[in-house]
């Protein structure tokens, strides 16, 4: 296995997010290592392919595999915040040779709970019958961001409310009904024997402590990180800790 420093460093954006959530990180990660954040389909600037196929986060995980073998890139240090965090389990399970360290920002291994995945399901068909415009940032924005964020940070929840808004209406349903029908992951995790870092917000109620702690806990080599005053979205909410972190425990 190459050695962690050495290798490059992907990130995968959250839901319903697109790889300028990285933004405010760019730069520090940027000098340490080579850094790749890819638009996931149908969200950003990636297109969502035409398919007859159920929408499933393994297909996500392919489309990964695809842009490492254009790089030439036969094994990364690979991170994802919420949603990016199931499409890196998603690699694991499919390609673990091509995975040499992991950095899950708050995510969870687990599958959604039944009302979760209904939760989901309501909300594709909604953003297909309708768009999205005028609800699903107001929606999503109580649970992204921490209570002191929404509060005291308007520009901050501002930034999340334009990217939420910028994603295509298709993407947004195709990555919902993706996430519901994930399977739980969390059997992959005591058999991932590479480097990890967990980092969970503080205030983090989607994916909470809890979850990032059983995720520490079942992986061989983790370092568990709190983001203090956090929610959901850390790295939009405390790029400096966040980049900190990943640095310090890429030594």
């Amino acid at each position: 296995m190459a050695d962690m420093l050495d290798l490059p460093l992907v990130l995968l954006h959250a839901f319903p997010l697109d790889s300028r959530m990285w933004n405010d990180i760019r730069e520090p990660l940027s000098q340490r290592a080579r850094l790749i954040t890819p638009d996931q389909r149908g969200l950003g600037r990636t297109p969502l392919p035409v398919t007859s196929r159920e929408p499933s986060l393994d297909d996500a995980a392919r489309d990964l595999v695809a842009l490492l073998d254009k790089l030439e890139l036969e094994q990364v240090v690979l991170g994802g915040c919420s949603m990016g965090g199931y499409v890196a389990l998603a690699l694991l399970r499919l390609a673990p040779e091509r995975v040499g360290g992991l950095v899950l920002i708050d995510t969870k291994a687990s599958a959604d709970k039944p009302e979760a995945a209904e939760n989901r399901h309501a909300l594709a068909k909604r953003a297909d019958d309708e768009g999205i415009e005028g609800w699903l940032a107001g929606q999503l924005l109580p649970n992204l961001l921490a209570e002191s964020t929404l509060g005291s940070r308007p520009d901050i929840a501002e930034t999340v409310r334009d990217l939420v808004e910028s994603q295509p209406a298709p993407g947004i349903a195709w990555a919902a009904r993706a996430m519901a029908a994930r399977p739980d992951s969390a059997g992959l995790l005591p058999g991932a024997d590479v480097p990890a870092l967990v980092l969970v917000g503080e205030h983090d109620t989607l994916t909470p402590y809890a979850e990032a702690s059983a995720m520490a806990e079942a992986l061989p080599r983790a370092e568990l990180v709190t983001v203090p005053g956090a929610g959901h979205l850390t790295p939009l909410e405390h790029p400096a800790a966040v980049s900190g972190a990943i640095l310090d425990w890429l030594g």
